[in-house]
């Protein structure tokens, strides 16, 4: 059994600690959490787990493999880099740090201890992104135009990163994941309301390789929750629908061709919405397994293998370098800044 300390019981905390616990390769040892009312919880909750208000005994602990942060974005780099000096594997969830010096460091220190560093991107896990990636790399799309992003919700809204960090994290790990890179430059403007100086609500377009276009909207100031993903391809275009659980994706047999072809006559509106939509759509069947279990699977995985994780260090440290791109972008009112 793989031994796992769970730092934070937060908002995302107790489904890792469920995940973990109940895992038939692990199991939890430690929770620890600064609030009091959350430690009452846990022991009530996890009675044969141990508890404490600081990672120290966790990390003291021979018997603990890995450990598990889910804290406060500002904490990560301090808390991980802890761990690895113990000689712990890490997962972290994302972004792995708020500067990428930091997760440059957290990625030798891993290397220097022969040990795992994961970084949570959990939807690089999800199903319905791993189709489209299989799908851009078998070229069944064309070569990719663009990509649109939107990422929206009614909070929760982050007193410590912005919406950028906190939402658009996750789109920009799905398009590097399948673009097979990084952004080259970013252009991104932003607006706040609520807390002084965090942007609620973020707009960036994104320029990768081979002059594919990607433009983002993250918010947590917006009355509908979407997470929505077109992309356009030269023969094919896909749209990814996270909130479909049934029929997460769809696959639209449309392209523009050179020939022009005169436009017939259409003199009704009927006759005009429908002369717009050519081509099949196609509704594959993708898996509606749990993305989080996924991820942990792997991490267990990674460890016992010695494998190189798919969302290992190197990636997520390109992923804050991309923020912080749209950070220095919005400051400067939308120049386009290089990452």
């Amino acid at each position: 059994m793989i031994r796992i300390a769970v730092f934070g019981a937060g908002h995302w905390g107790p489904n890792l600690i469920r995940s973990f616990h109940t895992h038939e390769a692990s199991e939890v040892a430690w929770i620890v959490d600064l609030d009091a009312e959350r430690i009452a919880q846990v022991r009530s909750r996890y009675p044969d787990v141990q508890v404490a208000s600081s990672p120290d005994a966790a990390l003291r602990d021979g018997t603990v493999d890995a450990v598990v942060i889910c804290t406060p974005t500002i904490t990560h780099h301090a808390l991980a880099k802890a761990a690895l000096e113990a000689g712990k594997h890490v997962l972290v969830e994302k972004p792995i740090t708020t500067r990428s010096d930091q997760g440059e460091e957290l990625c030798r220190l891993a290397e220097a201890k022969g040990v795992v560093l994961l970084v949570g991107h959990i939807f690089l896990y999800n199903a319905a992104v791993r189709f489209v990636k299989r799908s851009i790399d078998a070229g069944e799309l064309g070569r990719v135009y663009y990509v649109s992003m939107v990422r929206t919700n009614l909070g929760p809204i982050r007193m410590d990163v912005n919406a950028a960090w906190d939402l658009a994290a996750h789109d920009i790990a799905i398009v590097d994941y399948w673009l097979g890179g990084s952004a080259r430059s970013v252009s991104a403007t932003g607006g706040t309301w609520i807390n002084p100086g965090i942007e609620d609500s973020v707009f960036a377009t994104l320029r990768y390789a081979d002059g594919v276009l990607v433009n983002l909207h993250a918010s947590w100031l917006n009355p509908k929750k979407a997470r929505e993903i077109t992309v356009v391809g030269e023969r094919r275009m896909v749209t990814v629908d996270d909130m479909n659980l049934g029929e997460p994706v769809r696959i639209y047999d449309k392209q523009v061709t050179e020939a022009r072809v005169q436009p017939k006559f259409v003199d009704t509106f009927a006759s005009f919405r429908a002369s717009v939509r050519d081509g099949d759509i196609t509704i594959p069947r993708v898996s509606s397994g749990e993305p989080l279990k996924v991820e942990c699977d792997h991490f267990l995985e990674c460890i016992t293998a010695r494998k190189q994780p798919i969302t290992d260090g190197p990636s997520g440290v390109r992923v804050v370098k991309t923020l912080e791109a749209i950070t220095r972008s919005m400051q400067s009112h939308g120049r386009e800044e290089p990452v």
